[in-house]
């Protein structure tokens, strides 16, 4: 997944399977197609109900991106399979942040959005 610094936000839709691990990686570029140094920002998402902050939030991720390794522009979704047991709805919105900056020198970059699927688990127990 690719999204362009100082573009329009990009738009990436997908499924979270109830009870297992969703992982993947957003890799952020500039027009230039080089990653985006993200050192000292921070990375916000969350899903809910509707596309308004007001609607029901059914998780947030967030995120300090460090110093090491964030020069490849790229930011690491995980959710974990108890995090996905627990969620219980059928469809949802998202949108991925980078913050970077404090108080009046906050800049929030909106870089991804999208609509959120669960594929509800059928097989459980434990290990």
């Amino acid at each position: 997944i690719i999204n362009t610094f100082n573009m329009a936000v990009g738009r990436y839709s997908f499924v979270i399977e109830q009870g297992a691990t969703t992982d993947f990686e957003i890799l952020y570029k500039d027009s230039n197609g080089d990653p985006v140094d993200l050192s000292g920002h921070r990375a916000r998402m969350q899903i809910r109900a509707a596309q308004t902050a007001s609607s029901e939030a059914f998780l947030t991720l967030t995120s300090s991106l460090n110093p090491d390794g964030t020069t490849s522009g790229s930011i690491g979704i995980f959710i974990s399979h108890t995090t996905s047991s627990n969620l219980n709805f059928g469809n949802a919105y998202y949108d991925l942040e980078i913050v970077s900056g404090t108080n009046n020198s906050t800049r929030v970059t909106r870089i991804l959005e999208g609509a959120v699927g669960l594929s509800k688990e059928i097989t459980s127990g434990s290990f």
